[in-house]
Order: structure tokens, then sequence, then C-alpha cells
């Protein structure tokens, strides 16, 4: 078998923009990059998006459509002396595109280094990053650069597409092998992940993985598809988007009562086996989703968090599933942390006010001549254990920061709070 150690992704990359598969909307014929370049012009570009989506492959596809020089580089590997190489190269005919993969970790310097000669126009410049690029590239790369472009995780029916043309492809792919596989398999492989490249790459164990019958026929089985599949997907960057976007999709999920997307994003953010972050996660759902108006299931978190750490995984998805749906499904109540950023919010512009005096600490000789802590009612000296009298400075005592929502056990708590302001006159 050729190419026995090359990656099949690798193998398979576009060589121009029209064999890109997916990604319509940045580079599909009817976009005006697809027209830019078959025009002729390469605008600077910078490509974002998950592993896999084919910002690599876009970049090369690009260079092969036009009759530019390209010049890839990776900034995990390349030094300023490789940049500098690079742009020296490109200045002999300044019709060249330098390609960066991974830019967002060039440091500062480096991308100082890039700016002066992007500006002067000596070369066209491709960044890809896996991360957000207004959070992880300088604002003045950023100014530079014409086109921003978000890669989207690739459809089932890409990643398909992508599969049973490397099955055909006879120079680069798999074609001039005798393989026999169902499109029922080959919709198994191509559902693992959005991952295009990790999608050809398992098919290509796959083959490798087969036995050939008689015939000399590679027969790929559901045994061995399964075998090679299991912990292949959802891999993913612990500080990069797809995590936090994960854990984004749980608590949106869970606070917009949905128990299965709750739980198909829960079960990809322990295929990634972070528990520290799901628990962490899952404890500010409680109180800030949750709040009052299921106050004992709040209570019920933490010891719950405390038995999935205890118990590691696998065992720990079992209480991490009970508790999952049982957020979803309690009443939900913000009211609580509102409430109280709109308290921090008044201090923060300065509405305050002296403490009442009768509230003021009168711990300490001389206090009572002061006028500190007299006055003051002892509310368990009353009927009770209420007793009327003020207690927010005089400049607020009208202000409202709570306002109780018709939600499970807040329904109960709030017609004790507005009993309790009527008694007090408000």
């Amino acid at each position: 078998m050729m190419f026995q150690n090359e990656p099949l992704s690798h193998r398979m990359r576009p060589k121009t923009i029209d064999e890109v598969v997916g990604q319509d909307e940045v580079i599909g014929p009817n976009t005006a990059l697809y027209r830019m370049i078959k025009n002729g012009h390469v605008p600077s570009l910078l490509l974002y998006g998950p592993p896999g989506t084919g910002k690599t492959s876009l970049a090369f596809a690009i260079a092969g459509s036009t009759k530019k020089d390209f010049y890839a580089l990776n900034a995990t590997t390349a030094g300023k002396k490789e940049i500098e190489s690079a742009i020296e190269e490109a200045k002999l005919t300044r019709n060249a595109i330098i390609f960066i993969d991974e830019i967002h970790l060039l440091n500062k310097t480096q991308q100082d280094f890039l700016l002066k000669s992007l500006e002067e126009g000596i070369f066209t410049l491709i960044g890809a990053t896996t991360e957000n690029p207004f959070h992880s590239v300088r604002g003045a790369i950023l100014s530079r650069i014409g086109q921003i472009k978000q890669l989207r995780t690739l459809s089932k029916g890409s990643i398909l597409k992508l599969l049973r043309r490397a099955l055909k492809d006879e120079s680069e792919g798999l074609g001039k092998l005798s393989i026999e596989v169902s499109d029922s398999l080959l919709e198994i492989i191509g559902g693992v992940t959005g991952d295009g490249r990790s999608a050809l790459n398992l098919l290509n164990d796959i083959v490798w993985a087969s036995d050939k019958n008689e015939e000399g026929i590679i027969q790929v089985s559901e045994e061995t598809v399964k075998e090679c599949i299991q912990n292949k997907g959802f891999n993913y960057d612990k500080k990069g988007d797809i995590f936090y976007n994960l854990l984004s999709g749980l608590q949106k999920s869970i606070r917009g009562s949905d128990v299965n997307a709750a739980l198909h994003y829960l079960a990809r953010l322990l295929e990634g086996s972070d528990l520290i972050s799901i628990c962490r996660r899952l404890l500010v759902i409680a109180y800030e989703d949750v709040g009052l108006a299921n106050p004992s299931l709040c209570a019920r978190i933490l010891p719950a968090i405390q038995s999935v750490e205890r118990l590691g995984l696998p065992e720990g998805r079992i209480p991490l599933s009970v508790i999952t749906i049982e957020l979803c499904l309690s009443p939900k109540s913000n009211t609580a942390y509102k409430s109280l950023d709109k308290a921090i919010n008044d201090v923060k512009k300065g509405r305050t006010g002296e403490v009442p005096k009768h509230l003021q600490d009168a711990h300490y000789k001389g206090a009572k001549e002061l006028g500190a802590g007299n006055d003051y009612l002892y509310p368990h000296d009353f009927p009770n254990s209420w007793v009327n009298q003020d207690y927010l400075p005089k400049e607020l005592r009208d202000v409202v920061y709570y306002e109780p929502k018709e939600a499970g056990e807040e329904r109960r708590l709030g017609q004790i709070y507005h009993k309790l302001n009527s008694l007090r006159g408000q």
C-alpha cells in the first residue's frame, strides 16, 4: 500500500479553491472571496475555526488557485529568523503569500515584525487560528487584515463527500485499492466528529486494520470501525473556543430546561475528561439559574459534585447525569444575584449613605455617648422575632433591589417578602 506514513488528510488536501469541500459561506462559488481569487486578487485573510475545519487546506487551495509564491510557517516552530527569511524572499517578487498557522501564538516582537512589511504590501498574509482572533491576535494585525473568515465545523454531508472522494482518488487517495465499505459504515465514520482531517485519517486507520478476502478485496467490518472509533472523537483544547462553547452550550441548555441538549453537551465535555471544569460550571448553574426557585437543590449540588470528584470516571458520570437532569427540570430564578448586582451598581456609583445610628457597632467604650447602637430594637424580643425599624441608610430608604419571581419555592419566599414590606409601609 502506498503512502503508508503520509496522513491521508494531507494527501487529500485540495489543490485549488474549486476542490474545497464545505465552507460554502466562506469560499463557495457565490462568495466575494471566491470571485476575488478567481480574478487574481488575494486579500490578507485571517481564518478562524475549530481544528479540522480546513483552515490550512484553504490556505494551500488559495495558493494553488493563484500564480503567487507561497511560504507556509507555523507559529509554534517558526522564530524571527524564519519569518524574516520568508519576508526577504517575498521582497524579491512582491507577489507572495505568507501563511502562518496558529498565528495567535506569535509573540509581540514577531507580530510587530510582520506589521511593517504588511503595511508596505510586500506580501499577502493568511493567518489561521483556533482561537477567537478578537481575543488572541493583536489589534494592529487585525486592522491590517482585509478579511476575517470564521470556518464552521464541517457537516456530516461534507465529511462523507471527503471520505468518498478519498476512496475513489487513485493518485493521492485510496482509489488504487479494492475496498469494500458499506454506506452505513461510512455514515458512522463521518459522524464521529465535525473534523474533516480526523475523519480522513480515521478512514485510513480503518482500511489498514481491515482484512482482505480471498479475492484481495479489503472488507471493512462494523467491528473494525467501532474499535478504531473508540476514544477517537471529541478531543479539544481545554483552553480553546470549542471547550468554552461546550460549557456555554451546557449552561444555556440547562437554563432553557432542554434535558437532551444538556446531556449532549455534558457527554462531549466528558470525552475531554475535565471533571473540574464541568463540576465548577454545574455549581455555578445551580446558584445562577436555579437559585431561590429551588434552594434545596442548590444545597444538594455540592455534595453531588464531591461524589463525582471522589468517584472519578467512568462512575462519576452517574451523579453528573442526575444533577444535570434535575437542574434542567427545576424551576428557575436568577433574582438573587441580579438583586445583588443592582446593589453593587449603586455602591460603585457612590450611592451609599451612613449606616443608621441604631445599627452601628456599639461594642466599644464611648459608643453610647456617640449614639451608636442607641434605640436599636432587638427583633428576638418581639413576637415572631420581627419589629418594624429602619435598616437602610436614609438616602436609600425607598430603594428596591429584590423583585421575587413566581417560580417554585420563590413563590413562597416572595409572599413572606411582600408581607414584611407591607408591614414596613413600603
